[in-house]
């Protein structure tokens, strides 16, 4: 059986090559070496998935869809050793929702677009007149992923734009190289050459990538800074754009909920992938009614769940991934400490322990202005917000600018329904959050985003419409003098 030591042998930089120590976040130890490649680089693999993509969309949805389902038997068939490395690079633990969750997404990805039926739609068929809607390959497709989930977020990225007859080039974090890199060696497997191709390079590959001419579609997952610089680089080619940015993700627990209920969907909710993920639960308003036991009951979940080195299988949380955003955490509940908020779990990360390890900690009784509410905090920690009235409970979780997701937490589940249609959020979740199917559209509203991922909607979002709008043979066409 392959290991990921011999995945990272076929992933190596080629001999002369510039590379890159990536280190294990858990440990501060070497994971491998990751190439470092350069616009040149990107050049030649811009050039060698648009001469392989018109063969590629010639072959029609029938064989590509039958290339993915290889694909997905690939990834399972490396899933523990692919794993194994995500852990190693990425921090997250091998159990839990964590990176064997992980790379079982990326198959099942791969699966359901493959699976997914997307037929010409008829407009209009009026018996003079027949329009038909169809989608037609793009060409080539950028795709920039993000260092939380860079496997699956790369596989919901790649699946659809191979699946529509496009081509792809990935840029991957510069945090998380090794893990995309070692992906799509596998299922390259079952790809035709060219079709797929990594380069693992800096900020100029990125920008080079969104502003590439050949380049039709970028998709793009990470910060809303990031994100406005593609929108800039991609404006004079006019690339297609799809966005899943920032998010700052609400809560809200109704009146009649039963804290002890929910605690633990709460806090999957909120610490799924140790925080680090862009559609987490990552400010929670509760009602005064019950705000103190939900507090007690979501203290006593967290405080069970083992945080430690992900390749020990007793740990379900693990590390920051990365000094910038372990400081970026402590900045934020240190200043809500220091502006009174009740630190009621965590907060006191121990600074003798190696790695990027910071509590899971709770911030109760906390003013909804402070910067631990109103920033992305992205890691472990999560403020608790008292309100009185529901009305007020949505207007502070519409106040800030980025709307990704958001949750509603009752036994009515019809009252439930009439807050979350008043949330500003591209996805509403009843009684659990962060949840994501490949058949459900997803996508995000204000800053966080544009454009639509998953399901049929996903599959268009990666195609080129075009209305084939044709008179029937009885009708003849009018013609000017």
């Amino acid at each position: 059986m392959e290991t990921h030591d011999s995945l990272l042998a076929r992933i190596a930089p080629a001999p002369g090559q510039c590379s890159r120590t990536i280190l294990d976040p858990a440990t501060g130890t070497p994971v491998g070496e990751a190439p470092v490649h350069t616009v040149e680089d990107l050049e030649a693999a811009v050039a060698a998935a648009a001469a392989a993509q018109p063969a590629w969309a010639a072959l029609g949805h029938d064989a590509r869809s039958a290339a993915l389902l290889k694909a997905a038997d690939a990834v399972e068939r490396s899933a523990e050793e692919l794993a194994r490395l995500l852990s190693r690079e990425q921090g997250k633990p091998l159990n839990g929702p964590n990176a064997r969750f992980e790379v079982g997404a990326c198959a099942a990805w791969l699966r359901a677009t493959a699976t997914t039926p997307l037929d010409p739609e008829t407009v209009v068929d009026d018996g003079e007149t027949r329009a038909e809607l169809h989608y037609r390959p793009i060409g080539v497709v950028g795709a920039i992923g993000p260092w939380n989930w860079p496997m699956m977020i790369t596989t919901w990225q790649i699946a659809p734009a191979l699946r529509m007859g496009n081509t792809v080039v990935v840029k991957p974090s510069e945090y998380t190289p090794l893990s995309v890199l070692a992906l799509t060696a596998v299922i390259n497997e079952e790809l035709p050459e060219g079709l797929l191709t990594v380069i693992s390079g800096g900020p100029d590959v990125g920008e080079a990538l969104a502003s590439h001419p050949a380049i039709g579609k970028v998709m793009f997952t990470g910060s809303t800074a990031t994100g406005k610089a593609i929108i800039r680089s991609s404006a004079d080619t006019v690339k297609r754009l799809t966005l899943e940015l920032g998010g700052n993700d609400a809560g809200i627990v109704l009146p009649d909920a039963d804290p002890k209920a929910i605690a633990q969907d709460l806090f999957w909710g909120a610490f799924i992938n140790t925080g680090q993920t862009c559609a987490a639960l990552k400010r929670l308003y509760v009602h005064d009614s019950l705000y103190d036991a939900v507090c007690e009951e979501l203290a006593a979940v967290a405080a069970a769940m083992p945080m430690g080195n992900g390749l020990d299988e007793n740990n379900v949380l693990g590390p920051l991934q990365n000094q910038q955003q372990y400081d970026i955490l402590a900045r934020l509940v240190d200043a809500a400490r220091d502006a009174g908020a009740r630190i009621l779990l965590g907060g006191n990360p121990d600074p003798g322990q190696p790695g990027n390890f910071y509590p899971t900690t709770l911030v109760a009784d906390i003013d909804n202005n402070n910067p631990l509410v109103t920033e992305e905090q992205f890691g472990p920690a999560l403020p608790i917000i008292r309100y009185t009235t529901i009305d007020q409970a949505i207007a502070m979780a519409n106040a800030l600018d980025v709307g990704l997701g958001a949750s509603v937490w009752s036994p009515d589940v019809s009252a439930a329904r009439e807050v979350a249609a008043r949330l500003q959020a591209g996805t509403v979740w009843i009684n659990k959050h962060g949840a994501v199917d490949p058949r459900i559209p997803f996508g995000g509203a204000k800053q966080s985003g544009y454009g639509l991922e998953f399901g049929t909607e996903g599959l268009k979002a990666l195609g080129q419409p075009q209305i084939i709008n044709g008179w029937t043979a009885t009708q003849t066409r009018a013609t000017p003098n």
